[in-house]
C-alpha cells in the first residue's frame, strides 16, 4: 500500500525527531554514533526525496550550475588524491548534508507553518532534555561530597565541549521566536525566558568562545536589520543576563558556601589564545600554496599526520587546501549570494510581524553565528554540526520569498536523484566496513602516534595511518 504524501511528511519528521534525539541525548551519544545517526538521516532523506515530486526542493539554474561545479570540481579532486575512496566519502557527506536540506526544504513547502511548529517543537524538546540531563548532572555534583567540581563533566553527549557549543549556536537564536511571536501567552513566554536563561547557562559554563564570537556577530547583524532584529538582540541579551546571574549563583555563592572547588570555569576561557590553531592554520596555507586548484582532495587534510588536529578548525582553510581554491570561491560566493538575498528579503519585510518573518530572522541569526565559528572551528566537520547546518539552510531556503516559478529541470534532477543514491550508498558501506573495528583502531593509534583523539570522519580521523 503507497503511503500518502502527508504520511511521507510525517514518517520522515519522526524520523528526524528520533535521529537528532539518539545522537544528542543519549547517555552513550559521541562522535561516532552522531555520524552514524547523520548517514541515517542521510537515507531517510534520500529515500524522502525520490518519493516526491524533484520541483518542491529544487534550487534555481545558477545556484544548481554552482553546485553541480563544485561538486565536479570535488570529484576530479578526489581521484587525483592519495587516497580517493576516502576523498569521495568526504563528497558523499556533502552530497548527504545536501540531501538534507533539499528534503528541509520539499517537507517544509509542501506542509506550510504546521512544519514550522513541528520542527521548533522538535529543537525545544533537544533543548529542554539536555538543559534536563544538565541539571541531573549538576545536582549529582553538589550532593557527590567531593571538592572539585569540573563543570566539564556536566556536559554530556558530545566527545568535546566544543562540539556541544557548535550546536548551542545553531539553537540559541532559534529559541527566541517564542519570546517574539505578539500572540504568545504570558506562561508560554515566561517558559521561554527560562529555557532561554538556562541554555545561556550552559553555553557559558561549557566555556566555548567560539559560541560567544558566533553569537556576539550574529548580534552584530540584526541590530542593522530593522526593529524585530532589534527585538532579536534585546531578548537575546536577557537571556545572557539571566545565564549570568544563575552562573553566579551555583559556580560562585552556592559553591564557595559548599566548600566547592570549580575547575574549567568560565572566566579561565577569556583569553585571546588560538588554543593550538596557530600550527594547523598554518598547515592549511601551505596546503593551498603548495596544490591551489585543486587542493590534496576532500578529508585529505587528515592524511597530512599532525599531533594537534585532522582539520583546521577555520572551514576556509580546510575548503581550500582539500578541495581547490576555485571550489572554495565557488562556495563563497553561493554562501554570499543566498546570505545577502535573505538579507534583502529581512530588510523588504522588517515591519511584518508574521510567523514566517520572524522565524527566517532567527534561523538567518543562527546561520551567521555557525557560519562565525567555522571560522576557528570544525562546524563542517563535526556530524551533528553537519546535520544543523543542513536544516537551517534547508528551512531558509523553503521560506524564502519566489518570485517566479523555477523552470523544470528534468535532467538535472535525475542525475541529483542518482548521485544523491550513490553517496549514500558509499557512506553506508563506509560504515559496515568499519563500525566492527573502531575501537581496535582507536586503541592501536592511541597506543602508536597519539595521545588523544582527532575526529574527522570517525573519532580517530587520521587517515594518514593505515587503517587496521
Amino acid at each position: 500500500m503507497l503511503l500518502t504524501r502527508i504520511q511521507r511528511d510525517n514518517l520522515f519528521l519522526i524520523a528526524t525527531a528520533c535521529l537528532l534525539a539518539l545522537g544528542i541525548c543519549a547517555p552513550f551519544s559521541g562522535h561516532d554514533l552522531q555520524r552514524g545517526t547523520q548517514i541515517c538521516l542521510g537515507l531517510c532523506a534520500v529515500l524522502y526525496g525520490l518519493s516526491v515530486s524533484s520541483r518542491e526542493g529544487s534550487v534555481n539554474r545558477p545556484a544548481a550550475a554552482g553546485l553541480a561545479l563544485i561538486m565536479v570540481l570535488g570529484l576530479v579532486s578526489s581521484v587525483l588524491a592519495h587516497q580517493p575512496l576516502w576523498a569521495l566519502t568526504e563528497m558523499a557527506l556533502f552530497i548527504c548534508s545536501a540531501a538534507i536540506a533539499l528534503a528541509v526544504t520539499s517537507l517544509r513547502r509542501h506542509g506550510g507553518e504546521s512544519i514550522d511548529s513541528a520542527l521548533m517543537l522538535i529543537v525545544l524538546m533537544l533543548c529542554v532534555i539536555k538543559s534536563v540531563q544538565y541539571g541531573y548532572a549538576l545536582i549529582l555534583a553538589f550532593g557527590s561530597g567531593q571538592r572539585l567540581l569540573n563543570l566539564d563533566l556536566l556536559l554530556s553527549g558530545f566527545s568535546n565541549k566544543r562540539f556541544y557549543g557548535q550546536f548551542q549556536t545553531f539553537t540559541l537564536p532559534l529559541l527566541a521566536l517564542s519570546l517574539l511571536i505578539p500572540k504568545v501567552s504570558r506562561p508560554a513566554r515566561a517558559a521561554a525566558l527560562v529555557l532561554l536563561c538556562v541554555w545561556w547557562l550552559i553555553a557559558i559554563s561549557g566555556g566555548t568562545r567560539g559560541t560567544w564570537l558566533g553569537m556576539a556577530v550574529a548580534a552584530a547583524v540584526l541590530v542593522w536589520l530593522g526593529p524585530w532584529g532589534r527585538r532579536w538582540v534585546a531578548w537575546q541579551l536577557a537571556g545572557v543576563c539571566g545565564g549570568l546571574l544563575l552562573y553566579g549563583c551555583l559556580f560562585m555563592l552556592l559553591a564557595h558556601h559548599s566548600g566547592n572547588e570549580i575547575v574549567s570555569a568560565a572566566g579561565e576561557r577569556l583569553t585571546t589564545s588560538l588554543s593550538g590553531r596557530g600550527p594547523i592554520w598554518w598547515q592549511g596555507w601551505h596546503m593551498i600554496a603548495e596544490r591551489p586548484w585543486l587542493g590534496f582532495g576532500p578529508m585529505h587534510f587528515a592524511d597530512v599526520a599532525n599531533p594537534i588536529a585532522a582539520h583546521p578548525h577555520q572551514a576556509v582553510l580546510q575548503w581550500a587546501s582539500e578541495w581547490g581554491v576555485p571550489s572554495a570561491l565557488c562556495v563563497a560566493v553561493l554562501a554570499g549570494w543566498g546570505g545577502w538575498a535573505t538579507v534583502g528579503l529581512i530588510r523588504e519585510r522588517a515591519m511584518v510581524a508574521t510567523r514566517a518573518d520572524l522565524l527566517r530572522l532567527c534561523l538567518f541569526a543562527a546561520l551567521v553565528g555557525a557560519l562565525t565559528q567555522s571560522m576557528v572551528d570544525g562546524v563542517i566537520v563535526m556530524p551533528n554540526s553537519q546535520v544543523w547546518l543542513a536544516l537551517v539552510v534547508g528551512w531558509l531556503m523553503a521560506l524564502h520569498v519566489r518570485r517566479a516559478p523555477e523552470p523544470a529541470l528534468p535532467l538535472a534532477a535525475g542525475a541529483w536523484r542518482m548521485t544523491s543514491v550513490l553517496a549514500v550508498g558509499l557512506l553506508v558501506y563506509v560504515v559496515i566496513r568499519d563500525v566492527p573495528h573502531l575501537e581496535h583502531a582507536r586503541q592501536v593509534y592511541l597506543d602508536g602516534r597519539g595521545d588523544h583523539l582527532q575526529p574527522r570522519f570517525w573519532a580517530q580521523g587520521v587517515i594518514a595511518l593505515p587503517r587496521l
